[in-house]
């Protein structure tokens, strides 16, 4: 899956982190058993809101503040949403039907994608066969590692591992490594190299002199040693091991580009030959890494962040081969950890997620085998969810918001004042452009040639992330497949290529509370539909406004109307650097501004689109609330959560996007409508006066 920000513009954290919702309190996650349809929730729920809340002084307290208070955020989360929610639904849903082909009975037929999932799932189940293993499925590594004779033999197993990590997607192992769009000619895909090596979560780990941060690298030094100690070295020894592999992270993430940084696709563009990336690390043989990889004759790459291979060159030079090999053997039990027997899982968990994200409780196996199945073998699985979730009505229905919003959305830039009639001319080229998907492909992925073997787990992961690796990297060089997806058809989130130039809605995230065709249109435009605009509106942000309607990097817009954007776009990052995460962190409101622009654009373009689609129709008052309230409501409710303070201290320097509930409180002050639905007075926390509302969009 595409990672880098400026290429995918998700509505929400992606559903590693993601969390969750219900009206009644949730149950600890070992109580949880599969189901064989989804259970319901609705768009709005009148039990999740706090009426006692005035919603022109917090709406989101006002929204969500029942929501909250019933749902405490269980054991084996470090937050607990909405998405979260209907993400575990799905996965329970999904563990039936995994549970179901993986004990297939007698006389029964399985076809072959549903053969491997059903296999895989079985063989990730046995934790008897899997304790039995420990570490030996890691010995052929590591007795390669062992036997590395200099650094010049580097380059080939450094291959091999990328290709057995899935490493471009990973971020460690020296350096990532994989395929992308050409930002020049998006209709070419070239080789990406990218920074990388590093195993905390952000670069700033490493760089921060707060004593919270020094004390993560501490506790991250006492665990890389204990790992070291569960692979046989000793204790002293591997206290050293870890104290250097420390050190050298360090270096490279002082080289590395900070993610404010990386929002600049400029700076991260830097097309090199062959022989000039080989000159960056002369050291390095690049013809037997990419041999190793399966790309031999590559010849053009962009190398996204020159400096830190600089960098790199000097570590290869400066650091001992020992020490190499110590930080190769780190990176692979680290990336395979949560493979192995449960002495490693454990360990891994104890730092990763009770340290980092303050998560009390392991998720069940059945949830991490889930996980594993919808990561390795997305498509396959996919088609047995859409098949008994997601029908023909649903995706026209769906199809339709979108192309209502999108009208919505051409209206808005014909009336824009602020914008020249020849960057409007363009803009209107770029949105004309932009290709809806909705659901799943248009055409499965093909598996065939993936080995999937009863009871071999590990062998099985192994092969799995080798075909997706090569897969990746067997598009270099061709020309781009404009129908392929970046997440799997379960998936509960949403996204924008800038390079595609499409916006994404996967079957899971059409589902309901979010989108409930039970409910009228007032809702749903305001969940759905603000999701819809904000994934448009990131066509148009910071970012994506840098894109072309080919998806190629390219300035199309006048100097007067860049100028005009970025002081509109401005008002917004000073709105959110005011709030606050957690103790004294505030949003780092560079870092979130295309987020913050798509979350404000997005809902009044859903607002406008719903406009458009109820014109002349007679709408009614439901539940004793107004359609225009229930717009809102039904808006704030997507984002209704509950964060452990560990996580948001991850978040708040790695996520993106503000806080759930600045992404309501700060959207609805800069729209009017919201204090004529909700009768604000002036002077009301909800309500800016008309001089200090910030839009862009």
């Amino acid at each position: 899956m595409k990672t880098r920000v400026l290429i995918l513009a998700s509505l929400v954290l992606l559903a590693q982190f993601a969390v969750a919702q219900n009206s009644a309190p949730a149950k600890p996650a070992g109580n949880e058993k599969p189901v064989t349809e989804l259970p319901y929730s609705p768009s709005l729920d009148l039990t999740s809101m706090d009426k006692s809340v005035d919603p022109c002084t917090d709406f989101y307290a006002y929204s969500c503040g029942g929501w909250q208070k019933n749902n405490p955020i269980p054991s084996d989360q470090s937050s607990w949403s909405v998405y979260g929610k209907l993400t575990n639904d799905n996965q329970r849903f999904l563990w039936g039907i995994l549970d179901d082909l993986s004990k297939p009975k007698a006389g029964a037929t399985r076809n072959v994608s549903q053969q491997k999932i059903g296999d895989y799932f079985g063989a990730c189940m046995d934790e008897s066969a899997i304790e039995q293993k420990g570490a030996s499925p890691l010995k052929p590594t590591l007795d390669r590692i062992a036997t590395l004779r200099d650094k010049r033999a580097l380059a080939p197993l450094i291959a091999q591992l990328h290709l057995a990590t899935l490493n471009f997607y990973y971020g460690g192992m020296m350096f990532g490594f994989g395929s992308n769009q050409d930002y020049a000619d998006s209709t070419q895909v070239i080789a990406f190299a990218e920074a990388g090596g590093l195993s905390l979560p952000d670069r700033d780990y490493y760089t921060k002199t707060d004593t919270k941060s020094q004390t993560i690298r501490e506790k991250y030094v006492a665990h890389v040693t204990k790992m070291f100690e569960l692979l046989g070295d000793p204790p002293q020894t591997a206290a050293q091991q870890a104290q250097r592999i420390l050190d050298l992270e360090t270096r490279l993430a002082k080289a590395s580009l900070t993610r404010v940084e990386k929002r600049d696709p400029y700076k991260l563009f830097h097309k090199m030959s062959r022989a000039q990336l080989q000159q960056l690390t002369p050291s390095f043989d690049w013809s037997a890494f990419l041999s190793g990889v399966g790309i031999p004759s590559v010849q053009t790459f962009n190398v996204t962040e020159p400096e830190y291979y600089k960098a790199l060159e000097t570590e290869i030079n400066n650091v001992a081969l020992d020490d190499w090999k110590n930080y190769l053997r780190w990176h692979l039990v680290h990336s395979k950890a949560q493979y192995l027997s449960s002495n490693f899982v454990n360990e891994d968990f104890d730092f990763y997620s009770r340290t980092l994200r303050g998560t009390p409780q392991m998720r069940p196996r059945w949830k991490r085998c889930v996980a594993l199945v919808d990561r390795q073998l997305p498509e396959a699985l996919g088609q047995e969810f859409v098949a008994r979730t997601f029908t023909s009505d649903m995706k026209r229905r769906t199809l339709e918001m979108t192309q209502k919003i999108e009208r919505a959305m051409e209206q808005d830039i014909n009336t824009l004042t602020w914008m020249s009639p020849e960057t409007k001319q363009q803009a209107l080229a770029k949105l004309h452009g932009i290709v809806n998907k909705i659901g799943y492909p248009d055409k499965w992925r093909d598996y065939s040639s993936l080995n999937i073997v009863a009871g071999d787990f590990y062998g099985n992961v192994d092969r799995a992330l080798t075909f997706e690796s090569s897969r990746r990297m067997n598009k270099i060089g061709k020309p781009v497949d404009h129908g392929e997806w970046g997440i799997s058809p379960p998936t509960v989130n949403a996204y924008y290529d800038a390079q595609m130039n499409d916006i994404n809605f996967p079957a899971g995230v059409l589902q309901p509370p979010l989108y409930d065709a039970k409910m009228d249109d007032a809702p749903n435009y305001g969940n759905t539909g603000s999701t819809i605009g904000h994934e448009l509106t990131h066509g148009f942000d910071d970012e994506g406004r840098q894109f072309d309607a080919k998806g190629n990097l390219k300035d199309w817009w006048t100097k007067q109307d860049g100028e005009e954007f970025t002081r509109r776009a401005q008002c917004i990052v000073d709105q959110y650097a005011g709030y606050v995460v957690v103790d004294d962190i505030h949003i780092n409101s560079k870092l979130t501004e295309g987020e913050d622009v798509a979350d404000i654009g997005g809902t009044i373009l859903a607002w406008m689109g719903w406009k458009a689609a109820t014109v002349g129709q007679k709408l009614e008052n439901r539940d004793g609330f107004s359609p225009e309230q229930r717009f809102f409501i039904g808006l704030a409710q997507w984002a209704c959560e509950n964060q452990r303070p560990e996580e948001q201290r991850v978040r708040a320097i790695t996520d993106p996007h503000s806080p759930g509930k600045y992404r309501i409180n700060g959207v609805v002050v800069n729209i009017p409508e919201f204090g004529q639905a909700f009768s604000c007075k002036a002077g009301s926390p909800m309500l800016k006066s008309k001089d200090k509302i910030c839009r862009v969009w």
